[in-house]
């Protein structure tokens, strides 16, 4: 089945690799899209572009492992992300973004060891008024309390997750 799958993701890259090579500035939409099909950058696939691209594999890496966007590891089934943009801070991000690592039993830009949340810190939701602001799944909630981020958490266990 791992053969299945690695014969896959490289039909994935290859294709993607064609539409995006003759781009100018090709890397990044690449690797956004790369994440969008997979749902993350796997490390494998860092040699296929940058010789695709005629770019060295430091080069590709370096991209990936600057922009916090970029996953190396599959995300958990939803991902939480916390803005941490400045509206944000003032309203108490800073303490909201330790009560998530708390509740979630993961760091920032790590996922939960029974894979249910990915946590992300971002900078700025678009909330600004209403902050602070998380994301969870698709959907954004505003001027979110320790207390309300926790019911936002136990609903999307309760759902499946995503919420």
């Amino acid at each position: 089945m791992q053969d299945n799958t690695q014969t896959t993701h490289r039909t994935t890259i290859e294709t993607l690799i064609a539409q995006h090579k003759d781009l100018p500035g090709a890397l990044m939409p690449l690797l956004h899209a790369v994440q969008d099909a997979l749902g993350h950058v796997p490390d494998d696939v860092v040699p296929q572009i940058a010789t695709a691209l005629n770019l060295s594999r430091a080069e590709v890496h370096g991209v990936v492992t600057f922009y916090h966007h970029f996953r190396r590891e599959p995300a958990g089934r939803a991902v939480v992300q916390v803005c941490r943009a400045e509206a944000c801070q003032s309203c108490g991000a800073d303490d909201l973004l330790a009560h998530a690592e708390r509740v979630l039993g993961c760091a920032a830009h790590h996922t939960s060891t029974d894979g249910a949340f990915t946590l992300e810190p971002v900078f700025c939701l678009g909330l600004c008024a209403s902050s602070p602001a998380i994301r969870i799944g698709e959907r954004l909630h505003s001027r979110v309390t320790p207390e309300k981020f926790d019911r936002l958490v136990a609903a999307s266990v309760l759902a499946g997750v995503p919420a």
